[in-house]
């Protein structure tokens, strides 16, 4: 059986300089043991797959609604095809592919229904609630980390997957430095600053880039298609 090590010493020689290597991560907001036979971006990639919130994609706008056919993208299939295309660049570039396809598959978690119509209806909504109060956004971005890390409860010890923090960081920088100050403002929540421990000045990794172009490429294309 190939063991985690293995996996580990295998990306140290083969993946290339600017490339991230699972034996290097920054590790998890809650510390807990190795997995012996899957690196910690495998293990993130499979606990994204089994949450809720990717369960929930399926019956999220992308342009279509759901009902009005079977062969219409949603949220789901516009992820599947994204971490596909970028599982492929990742290969060719010898980035980390697990790694690129666990940021792929959560990029989307906190999406809304009905698209970026539905993002803008409740960030129009939160901003009328409280108009008095510093003002509240929602972002999918943000929401989507604010899923991975408390509202997903699938294990005792912690709230959240306990993701690593290169996959947290990638979700929080997915979109252009314009909507990530948006979607983490210096007014943000006290309980959740600046995204939760994560650094968002700077590019994020080479992973997480491949995974913001081939999001684009998925939809550009898909929802042409659709069209």
């Amino acid at each position: 059986m190939i063991e985690r090590k293995d996996l580990e010493e295998r990306e140290l020689a083969t993946l290339s300089p600017y490339a991230c290597r699972a034996a290097e991560s920054r590790g998890r907001r809650h510390p807990e043991p190795e997995h012996p036979y899957r690196t910690a971006f495998q293990r993130d990639r499979d606990r994204v797959i089994h949450c809720t919130a990717f369960r929930r994609l399926q019956y999220k706008t992308q342009v279509f609604v759901n009902h009005e056919g079977d062969y219409y993208r949603t949220r789901l299939t516009h992820t599947m095809e994204a971490a596909q295309i970028a599982r492929t660049i990742a290969r060719a570039l010898g980035a980390n592919e697990d790694l690129t396809e666990a940021i792929t598959l959560a990029h989307d978690l906190g999406h809304t229904p009905f698209g970026h119509a539905g993002q803008d209806a409740l960030d129009a909504l939160l901003r009328a609630v409280r108009p008095d109060e510093p003002p509240r956004r929602f972002e999918h971005n943000r929401q989507s980390l604010r899923i991975v890390d408390y509202l997903e409860r699938r294990y005792g010890a912690y709230p959240g997957l306990n993701l690593s923090y290169e996959v947290r960081e990638a979700i929080a920088k997915h979109s252009r430095s314009s909507a990530r100050e948006a979607a983490f403002p210096e007014s943000a929540d006290a309980a959740e600053p600046h995204g939760a421990g994560i650094d968002l000045g700077g590019f994020p990794t080479l992973e997480a880039q491949i995974a913001d172009v081939s999001d684009a490429l998925a939809y550009d294309h898909h929802d042409l298609d659709d069209g």
